[in-house]
């Protein structure tokens, strides 16, 4: 019996040390724990201020494309003027040639109208050159009587004669 108590002393005492250990597994598992939910608060403060953020973010964003287009409509308008402009100082080119959303499109379709308008007007001249007719009556001089049969030449003589 002494060795059945000697055993059960044995086999308390190691389950005390399991105990003991289990407790400081367990205080570990619960540090740890208590670590993560600080961690977990704090990443959930920081998520909340990056939310904050973000909406502030999204407000200045819409507030910038109301601007811009409200520019863009600013730009469109002064682009018109200045075509407006253009096209009283060329009233040669036709409107429907220059079309722009902007200043610098305005002013490229602007040069492509004017070389267009200068190219059919060169054209328009070159073609009225070639067929200009001499203004007045054509030079006197002898009719060609070469083509007359003898008959006709003797006629057209005695009617000069009377």
């Amino acid at each position: 019996m002494e060795e059945e108590v000697t055993a059960l002393q044995e086999r308390i005492g190691e389950m005390e040390a399991e105990v003991e250990r289990l407790s400081a597994t367990a205080a570990d598992g619960e540090a740890r724990a208590a670590h993560l939910e600080e961690a977990l608060q704090s990443a959930t403060a920081d998520l909340r201020g990056i939310r904050g953020e973000l909406a502030q973010a999204q407000t200045e964003a819409q507030d910038r494309g109301e601007e811009v287009e409200a520019l863009q409509g600013r730009l469109g308008q002064a682009a018109a003027k200045y075509r407006d402009l253009l096209l009283a100082q060329a009233p040669q080119v036709p409107a429907e040639l220059v079309v722009g959303e902007s200043i610098e499109e305005v002013e490229e379709a602007m040069e492509r109208a004017r070389r267009t308008v200068a190219q059919v007007r060169d054209h328009l001249e070159a073609q009225a050159r070639s067929e200009r007719v001499p203004a007045g009556s054509p030079p006197r001089g002898q009719p060609d009587l070469s083509a007359l049969s003898p008959a006709e030449k003797i006629r057209l003589g005695l009617q000069r004669q009377s």
